[in-house]
């Protein structure tokens, strides 16, 4: 059964931090793409930034480019999100997400999902 938790959410003033954490469990995600997605309230889930298990590859969404960061742990099977100068647009729901394709921002080709996590960013 694999499971993917999210954790980290919270409130957090305008310019602030917040480093989500994605525990990945269930199968040997070996060659997966991980990925964080986010759904603000009245919009459509969004790509957020994504990296393969195996390499350093990475790819972030525009509205997210330089503010924040994905990375893994794989000795903890961990996917985090590292959250800079916050923006209130950045309020959302976060989730994690696992694909077997690689290079892929499609939500559509992501097999497994995590519950999501609120995060929400205040003026």
């Amino acid at each position: 059964q694999v499971q993917l938790v999210e954790s980290g959410g919270g409130l957090v003033q305008a310019g602030g931090s917040l480093r989500l954490s994605c525990a990945a469990s269930g199968r040997t995600f070996s060659g997966y793409t991980m990925a964080w997605f986010r759904q603000g309230p009245g919009k459509a889930r969004e790509f957020v930034a994504r990296i393969r298990w195996n390499t350093d590859n990475t790819y972030y969404g525009d509205s997210v480019k330089g503010r924040f960061t994905i990375s893994r742990d794989n000795a903890k099977n961990t996917v985090y999100l590292q959250m800079n100068s916050l923006k209130p647009e950045d309020t959302a729901v976060y989730y994690c997400a696992a694909s077997p394709n690689p290079f892929i921002q499609s939500m559509a080709r992501y097999d497994y999902w995590g519950q999501g996590t609120q995060v929400t960013v205040s003026y």
